[in-house]
């Protein structure tokens, strides 16, 4: 396997679990990941939330760690990456309504290269119209945009991921060990144990 060139596209109030894991489990089997936010550079940092589920009717909100973004905006060619990471929290809700975010989204879409969206991250692929015909999971609040979007809402276990060609998706943080891995095998990454 070769190593890819990842792209994470993250905000303020990013969900800290679904950015730091995510990014870390990636850099630990040897991938590189460049993550970004607009109008923010290298050494910048966003903040982030921790959703937990905690018997209410959605999830509560806590503040999580802040998190270092390691790439500028500005400077992102996506013709250089392999693939996309979009995590979810509040930071897809207005990622969305910027047109050079939506254009990168439009991008790894038409060149087919895979893309990894989990919880409220289906907001940006249902903006950015990438899912019609799909199928595509998501947090449960966000069904009604995959729907609009034209593609078909998977609804799964939260601890569960759907595959869809290069479109791997999830509900929430409770499914990053099969989510990262649905991802890892649409990558190429083989990983052995001795």
């Amino acid at each position: 396997m070769g190593a890819k060139k990842i792209l994470m596209i993250v905000g303020d109030f990013v969900e800290d679990y679904e950015v730091m894991v995510p990014y870390q489990c990636l850099l630990a089997v040897g991938h590189e990941v460049d993550a970004v936010c607009p109008d923010k550079t290298s050494g910048d940092s966003v903040a982030t939330a921790i959703h937990d589920f905690e018997g209410d009717q959605t999830y509560t909100e806590k503040p999580g760690h802040r998190f270092a973004l390691n790439k500028t905006f500005a400077d992102v060619n996506v013709e250089n990456y392999d693939a996309l990471v979009i995590p979810g929290g509040r930071a897809p809700e207005y990622l969305r309504l910027n047109a050079d975010v939506i254009a990168m989204v439009q991008h790894f879409s038409s060149a087919n290269k895979p893309i990894a969206a989990i919880c409220h991250g289906a907001q940006l692929l249902a903006a950015a119209n990438v899912i019609k015909g799909k199928n595509v999971s998501a947090y449960p609040a966000c069904s009604p945009e995959v729907t609009l979007a034209g593609g078909t809402y998977a609804d799964i276990e939260v601890t569960e991921a759907a595959t869809d060609g290069n479109l791997v998706t999830a509900p929430a943080w409770p499914a990053h060990p099969t989510w990262i891995a649905q991802f890892l095998a649409v990558l190429g990454t083989q990983i052995t144990h001795n």
